[in-house]
């Protein structure tokens, strides 16, 4: 008999946002040498957040107007940054998007538990 787990959609969510944080710090160090992982990780992570923007517009999304409005704002810096080019990406850069996506998913968490 097999065992199922299912992720509620906040579970999901907060899961691919530090798999996407997880594949940025992996690629980062071997950008130079070669640049297709660490770009895959980046088109990842924008696609991470363009998921989360598509959730959070439905209207059974039970997040505060607030919450949304601040999770767009940072899908917004996520994909400025991004398709600014491989170029524009810098070391802060990257921190930044590992570091606001691990606070995301700890919150998306935390959330769930309420």
């Amino acid at each position: 008999m097999s065992q199922q787990t299912s992720l509620s959609l906040a579970e999901e969510q907060a899961f691919q946002l530090s798999q996407a944080a997880i594949m940025l710090d992996q690629t980062r160090g071997d950008r130079d040498s070669n640049i297709g992982p660490f770009a895959a990780a980046l088109k990842t992570n924008l696609d991470t957040w363009v998921a989360l923007c598509t959730i959070i517009s439905h209207e059974d999304c039970t997040l505060s107007e607030d919450v949304k409005r601040n999770l767009r704002r940072l899908a917004q810096f996520v994909a400025d940054k991004t398709l600014a080019g491989l170029d524009a990406v810098t070391n802060e850069t990257i921190d930044s998007f590992i570091n606001i996506n691990l606070q995301i998913s700890e919150g998306l968490l935390e959330g769930g538990r309420s």
